[in-house]
């Protein structure tokens, strides 16, 4: 997934969020209860009696007691907040429809885990599969505390990696959840990603020359004009200095208007506005240095760091979440953003060999074993061909992880439609909350969702009306 940077600041922005709801008093923390179930390690073995602790979050405040439907928001690769059950898109939902809210955070990520968990020979029982099952147990276990019954229908909710997981759910689990939403939900594994970072000439030309400027020796140079903590003379520190760069870019793709620095129109204008005045040969590298920011002190580009973070086996790393999704893409998903071919904007020094490395040095896991372990999600879930029903996928134009979803339809004539594509938003835009500053095509989006969800609903109480008079 795209690194550090972005994710926090989707995060800071989420906190930020939450304050003006408690400031407010729109949705008062109080609704809020937090709680923690006993999960087994490992559902699928029965002589493993060991345990570990998940978290989960409960909103009340909507709930039509007793036969509100409830709406599940699945957390992904990183810890859950209260947040998670008080605003967005399925919270404006549950007030609308009555429904009770829940989240549970994901194993391993978060406070979901053990104080030995992110050693390495625990790391096995960290999988998408024993997360659905997570989620089966918590369905159980909600409805015991809660006195569900069958006429409470279950929608879920995610979006990125958790929305792939609402889909693997409804898929596999039927039974529990009615309907679910995926947004931005990349349900096909790839080992080779290179799609991601398809981009402009100008940020080609600019990363050429940063490249041409380390080759050709000036590396203090390069350091200075980047604010680097280090002086980049290893190899591996020169690539983490392309991945900083590159994550720049990246982030403005995948996030555009949804909280990161700059959207991509402002980006694109620095690296296109032909009245800033630059060096001649050096105009793009220039405006590369201008569009640089960082609230760091320095830019951290030390590969030896990095890996020493990655190692990093103590409870606070599992909050960092990168050692756990490292894990993750080498056993079940890939998705390593390369640029090795021609169409890449960014450097060539960012290969598909260098990030599958990194399972063997972290987990011991072979680089030759990656295309059969991807092979084996794609045919467990079916990827981006699942064969589903009930499970709307929703996409963004502008996000490349569009490309791993389900994006056209497979339905029969006259049966609901299962996707919607959103021309010019980005990735999980749609499971905002809605703001008066929304795309047309973003707040339209929302309704079509908004009618999915309340056909479903609808559909489920007239298919518990008929069997209760049949």
């Amino acid at each position: 997934m795209i690194k550090r940077r972005a994710r926090d600041n989707q995060l800071q922005k989420n906190k930020q969020l939450l304050l003006k709801l408690t400031v407010s008093l729109h949705q008062p923390l109080h609704h809020v209860k937090e709680g923690w179930i006993v999960q087994p390690l490992d559902h699928f073995n029965q002589q493993n009696s060991n345990t570990f602790p998940q978290r989960f979050f409960v909103n009340e405040a909507y709930w039509q007691h007793p036969d509100g439907p409830v709406f599940l928001y699945i957390g992904g690769e990183g810890p859950l907040v209260e947040y998670d059950v008080l605003t967005g898109h399925h919270s404006d939902m549950a007030e609308e429809h009555g429904a009770l809210l829940l989240a549970l955070e994901h194993r391993f990520y978060g406070d979901s885990i053990n104080p030995d968990g992110l050693k390495t020979e625990n790391l096995a029982d960290l999988s998408s599969q024993q997360a659905l099952t997570d989620l089966a147990a918590f369905h159980q276990y909600i409805s015991q505390n809660f006195n569900l019954t069958h006429r409470n229908t279950w929608i879920s909710f995610g979006g990125s990696y958790s929305g792939a997981l609402s889909a693997w759910f409804r898929g596999k689990f039927p039974n529990l959840v009615y309907g679910a939403v995926a947004s931005s939900a990349p349900v096909k594994a790839k080992l080779d990603f290179s799609e991601y970072n398809n981009c402009l000439s100008k940020v080609r030309e600019a990363f050429a020359a940063v490249k041409e400027a380390l080759m050709s020796g000036n590396i203090n140079q390069v350091a200075s004009d980047f604010g680097c903590c280090q002086i980049p003379k290893d190899p591996y520190d020169q690539i983490e200095l392309m991945e900083s760069l590159a994550d720049i870019f990246m982030g403005a793709v995948q996030y555009n208007e949804e909280g990161v620095l700059m959207s991509i129109n402002e980006l694109c204008g620095i690296m296109t506005n032909n009245s800033q005045e630059y060096q001649d040969g050096m105009e793009a590298y220039n405006r590369l240095i201008y569009r640089f920011t960082s609230k760091e002190p320095c830019l951290d580009i030390s590969y030896e760091k990095s890996m020493k973070d990655l190692m990093d086996t103590s409870v606070h790393a599992g909050r960092r979440g990168e050692r756990q999704w490292t894990y993750q893409t080498c056993t079940e998903f890939g998705f390593y953003q390369t640029c090795e071919d021609a169409t890449c904007p960014f450097s060539g020094m960012l290969t598909l060999q260098d990030q599958t490395k990194l399972c063997t040095t972290l987990f011991g896991i072979s680089q030759h074993s990656l295309p059969a372990r991807i092979a084996f999600t794609n045919t467990y879930y079916g990827g981006d061909n699942p064969h589903t029903h009930r499970i709307l996928y929703v996409n963004g134009g502008i996000d490349p992880w569009k490309t791993l979803s389900v994006v056209q339809d497979g339905t029969e004539e006259g049966e609901e439609a299962q996707t919607i594509f959103i021309k010019d938003t980005a990735h999980c835009a749609d499971m905002s909350s809605r703001r008066v500053t929304d795309r047309s095509s973003l707040t339209k989006a929302r309704q079509e969702i908004e009618k999915h969800v309340a056909n479903w609903l609808k559909a489920a109480a007239q298919e518990k009306l008929e069997k209760g008079t049949s």
